[in-house]
């Protein structure tokens, strides 16, 4: 038997917050801000993973399959929400972040180079 969720103020806040995001991003302005921190915590994200697993070096394995994994499911996501018909703006939001971590990640290999 399947559970039925309660219709509070929350439930639907957060089911309406695609929507809601793209209702407040059709500004160019505002949409290129939100890719920039999109992106930007992405790459954050890459270069603090790349600092820590370099300096713990105790899971260098476990720690790049754990971001392998991390940005295969981001690549699924983007395709599944992309069949479905999805909102545009949540595919460009999973690619800047994604992009932003590579990036960050590659940034961190250059630098032990």
């Amino acid at each position: 038997m399947s559970k039925k969720f309660q219709s509070t103020n929350l439930y639907k806040n957060f089911g309406d917050l695609l929507k809601r995001l793209e209702d407040w991003a059709v500004n160019p302005w505002r949409r290129l801000s939100l890719y920039l921190i999109i992106f930007l915590g992405g790459f954050f994200l890459g270069s603090s993973l790349g600092m820590i697993n370099g300096a713990m070096s105790l899971m260098d394995p476990v720690g790049a399959m754990y971001t392998v994994l991390l940005l295969e499911l981001m690549v699924r996501i983007r395709k599944i929400s992309q069949l479905s018909n999805k909102s545009y703006i949540a595919i460009n939001v999973i690619d800047m972040a994604r992009m932003g971590l590579l990036y960050g990640l590659f940034m961190e290999g250059f630098k032990l180079l």
